[in-house]
């Protein structure tokens, strides 16, 4: 039986994914800060194991993945997915410190629960792991007044970069699932009208949660040795293609 970490897994596209991967048989890890949603997302499930942990935090990062080992004996995936968003606002509207909370969360968060994913897959014996990143149609092109939401899609892209190609010699394989308008309590301004390029206001259509569950279940399951690089799954017609 495979096992997977799932990072924001109380809510979402996390919990929505984690239930998904429960039914199909894997073991899975349900991390965030909020404990009390992580056990609903758990709820019913034997193979469910609830790590409370905020991921901006390194020791903390590091004990729920030794928890997790401890449990399995292994780590094979990681869905890298826990995410912060803010309202749109011109970059001189923008707090230093709401700069800071997107950044802590969707950089720095990324980057410590990938290095905990690839220290354990390099030395876990057989070596070797998959870790699915989650981005955004953003890590590609922004929405207006996105600035610090905008940038940590892009970092995550060179992580994803970067991890893939470090990854080639442990075995460890790297993609990343970019996102556009799946219905979530994150997207749910999409439902009633959100700013586009040319300053208007309008309603975007969504997706339910579940196909993004889906495409992650496929990346994670492609066979060993084989890799599922980028993966853009979205509302067929959202502002995207020709956004802005």
């Amino acid at each position: 039986m495979k096992n997977i970490l799932i990072t924001g897994g109380g809510s979402g596209v996390g919990r929505v994914t984690a239930q998904l991967f429960l039914e199909k048989g894997w073991k899975v890890g349900l991390i965030g800060r909020r404990e009390a949603a992580l056990a609903e997302t758990a709820a019913g499930h034997a193979d469910a194991l609830v790590l409370p942990c905020d991921v901006t935090d390194p020791a903390a990062v590091d004990a729920a993945f030794a928890k997790a080992v401890a449990a399995w004996g292994r780590l094979d995936v990681l869905f890298n997915n826990a995410g912060a968003v803010l309202p749109s606002k011109m970059i001189d509207e923008i707090s230093v410190e709401e700069w800071r909370t997107v950044a802590d969360v969707n950089i720095s968060g990324m980057f410590l629960c990938a290095r905990a994913a690839f220290r354990q897959m390099r030395n876990q014996d057989p070596m070797g792991g998959r870790i699915v990143n989650n981005g955004s149609v953003s890590a590609d092109v922004p929405r207006p007044g996105s600035a610090p939401y905008t940038m940590s899609k892009h970092a995550v892209t060179g992580l994803t970069r970067t991890l893939s190609l470090d990854g080639r010699r442990f075995n460890i394989a790297c993609g990343q699932v970019d996102i556009g308008n799946a219905l979530t309590n994150m997207a749910e301004a999409m439902t009633k009208g959100v700013p586009q390029a040319d300053g208007s206001i309008k309603v975007e259509p969504v997706i339910d949660a579940k196909t993004v569950a889906d495409s992650v279940l496929h990346m994670a399951s492609v066979p060993d040795g084989a890799n599922i690089q980028w993966l853009t799954v979205m509302a067929t017609n959202m502002p995207y293609i020709g956004r802005g």
